[in-house]
Formats: C-alpha cells, structure tokens, sequence
C-alpha cells in the first residue's frame, strides 16, 4: 500500500506539473520573479539576465526590466510623500560579485563577511532583481538606514511595487545574512503582499508554498486509492 501511494504520488506529480513546473513551483523558474536565490540555492556564472539601466537618482542602476520599471514607482511615490531616495547597487554580474566577496573575506575575515556578502552564485544581484537603496545624497549601507524616515517608508511601502525587504531583522538564522534595511528584492506585487503579511522571509514562505503543493499532491493520491 505505501509503495502504491509513492507510486501514485509521482504520477499525479507528473500530470500536475507537467508543463506547470513553473506555475506550481515557481521558486524552480529562473525568469519568474519569486525564484529564490541563497547559499542552498545558487546560480550558475553562465546566467545573465536581461536588464536596463533605471531611471531613477544614484550609481549602479541596472535591473531587470520588470524590476526596473517597478522601483521607478516606487521612486516616484516616495519622492510625492517627501522621501528621496538613491539607487547603490543593482544588477551584479558573477565575476564582480566574485571580486565584491573576495575583497570582503580580505578586509574582515570569511566569517564575518559571509553575514552580509553573498559568494558568487548567492547573490540575489546576479538575477537583475535586487537593489540596495539609500536615502539620496548618501552611498552607506548600514543597519542605520532603517531608522530614517526613508528607511521606515521602504519597509511600510515596498511591497505596494512588488519588493520586500529580503534580509529582515531578527530573521537571521533563516536568511544566513544580517539585517539589511538596504537591500530590496523584486518579487512582483502579489508575492510581495503576501511575504508582507506573513511576515517572514521569503525562504518561509517558498517552503510553505512547497508544503502546499506536496499535500495537495498527497491528497489527490489517497483520493485515487481503493
């Protein structure tokens, strides 16, 4: 009987997702928005996304298209509400996140420049899809950002254009970086909402996505059984 469910599992695994991987599991697609990105889930260096340089105040503008023309919105809705806001860092390509990690590990040790350096291949950067923000006028990336004015608007206002706040405090040991007020990630609005309000990183989420599927995927076998 257990072997007959396994059995049963897999083949309504393969009629569900058959040609709806990306639809069920969307963490698992490259070029959607929600595919996950950390030190268990890396990139290979022939990736490279298509991005264009956004139209917005700072350096280091590049992101993905969709991502691209989401944080002008949202640039433009922080500027109506008095809040100015300047781009740091965007799309990283593999070898410069190389360099970015090594010049790290150098200057502070493995250890500590793994809590906020991703190695090449981890980076959320090399999808097109992140960017790490500063209030305008300012380049510093600290845990600083987060008490000012723009700071507290990103993390109350960035999931309206589709981002979250990826590295969030206290959420650590789930995330394997420190607290980023900084570092916003694409994931389109629907997403975005919901991680808001559950209110986890995004890791828990996927997880709980993945845990969704497997039940519905379980269920559907034990309905099937004699």
């Amino acid at each position: 009987m257990v072997l007959q469910n396994i059995v049963s599992v897999l083949t309504l695994s393969v009629t569900l997702l058959q040609g709806s991987m990306n639809v069920a599991m969307p963490d698992k697609n490259i070029d959607g928005t929600l595919f996950l990105v950390n030190r268990q889930h890396m990139v290979t260096e022939q990736y490279i996304p298509q991005v264009r340089k956004t139209e917005v105040y700072g350096m280091s503008q590049s992101m993905r298209v969709d991502a691209a023309t989401a944080l002008e919105a949202m640039f433009a809705a922080a500027a109506q509400d008095g809040i100015k806001l300047a781009t740091v860092s965007g799309y990283r390509s593999y070898a410069k996140q190389t360099t970015i990690h090594a010049r790290k590990v150098k200057k502070v040790g493995s250890e500590s420049a793994d809590l906020y350096s991703a190695p090449p291949g981890a980076s959320e950067h090399q999808l097109g899809m992140a960017m790490d923000l500063a209030q305008k006028g300012s380049s510093q990336l600290n845990g600083g950002f987060g008490n000012t004015k723009a700071g507290q608007w990103v993390d109350a206002n960035a999931y309206r254009f589709g981002f979250i706040v990826r590295y969030q405090q206290g959420k650590e040991a789930i995330t394997g970086y420190a607290f980023e007020p900084w570092h916003v990630r694409y994931v389109g609005k629907e997403y975005a909402k919901a991680i808001f309000d559950l209110g986890e990183p995004m890791e828990l989420y996927v997880s709980a996505n993945r845990l969704a599927v497997c039940d519905y995927l379980i269920r559907q076998a034990n309905e099937v059984q004699p």
